[in-house]
């Protein structure tokens, strides 16, 4: 087909979960509900690291950091989503699609990124505790943070430009819920290979390397753990970097089952299952592994309550 007989895409039409029926509303509710979960569970640890005592090591910190990343995460993917959903079917702009893809791989980015600044901030706390304090400052923290954010930002830019330049003719239908980066490559009628070697070699220090980094130091964690000699010593160790540990595995998991795995062995239906958890569930269950398994936040929380119940 020659360039004159082809139309410009001015919008693109997520088919979302496809052809739900009555079913659509029942999974309408559910994701509304994880989203509440989600914002409120997020906001209120952003809100308790900011306004209680109990929580100024630097932990909570990164965690109030990462709350910020997971709000921005859900925000950007589910309120268009539920539309999706229940419309069974959404049209989105251009514009609008590609502005989506890079506010999810900016907050996608971040994430990795801010995960591995606290599995380091878990291994100086476990491995070099007599050090810690001194090298773990208000200082060194707030680098970290901003190294995560502003490399995440340069990383992502140098995509969304690459993307921009693209030309979308022909099919306008994306057979997902949200603007991924696969469809997008595979609907534009310009030359991708450029795109797809930047987005591999970017892999390396967004994926990657912060991976290797992250199970290195739960390496030398685990073998500073096992030489403690009680058991009670032990169990208190673990008990410092199990919560970060599960939303490590959670996150990375799904992550690599959906852009490792190859798409012969993935199902789209599966891929779209996959792509659920990590942009809506996992955000959701980190607030939760984190309150659940923490016993500062939950006094934090009771001593928020309670101080408001006593001014009244």
């Amino acid at each position: 087909m020659s360039a004159t007989n082809q139309t410009n895409v001015v919008e693109f039409y997520l088919l979302g979960f496809g052809n739900l029926g009555i079913f659509r509303f029942l999974l309408f509710t559910l994701l509304l509900v994880v989203y509440v979960v989600s914002l409120g569970g997020n906001l209120l640890i952003i809100t308790l690291v900011l306004f209680s005592r109990f929580l100024r090591s630097p932990m909570y910190f990164f965690l109030s950091h990462l709350s910020f990343c997971d709000t921005v995460f859900t925000t950007n993917v589910l309120p268009n989503m539920l539309q999706v959903i229940l419309q069974e079917g959404s049209t989105l702009s251009v514009a609008g699609c590609i502005a989506q893809y890079h506010v999810f791989g900016f907050s996608a980015t971040s994430e990795s990124f801010l995960l591995t600044m606290m599995s380091y901030d878990r291994y100086l706390a476990i491995c070099n505790p007599l050090r810690y304090t001194a090298v773990m400052n208000s200082r060194l923290q707030v680098l970290l943070v901003a190294s995560s954010w502003f490399l995440s930002l340069v990383v992502t830019l140098s995509s969304l430009l690459l993307v921009c330049r693209l030309w979308f003719c022909g099919s306008n239908v994306i057979d997902h819920f949200f603007c991924d980066i696969s469809p997008l490559l595979e609907l534009s009628c310009s030359d991708t290979s450029l795109v797809k070697i930047e987005l591999y070699v970017c892999s390396v220090p967004i994926v990657v390397l912060p991976f290797l980094f992250i199970m290195a130091s739960y390496i030398s964690i685990f073998l500073s753990i096992v030489r403690i000699s009680s058991s009670s010593g032990r169990q208190k160790a673990f008990s410092t970097c199990s919560s970060h540990l599960t939303v490590v595995s959670l996150y990375y998991g799904t992550l690599f089952a959906v852009y490792v795995v190859p798409t012969n062995i993935s199902s789209l239906n599966l891929n779209k299952i996959l792509s659920l958890l990590y942009t809506v569930v996992t955000p959701m269950f980190n607030p939760i592994v984190y309150s659940l398994r923490n016993q500062e936040i939950k006094t934090a929380l009771q001593v928020q309550i309670l101080g408001k119940h006593n001014r009244y």
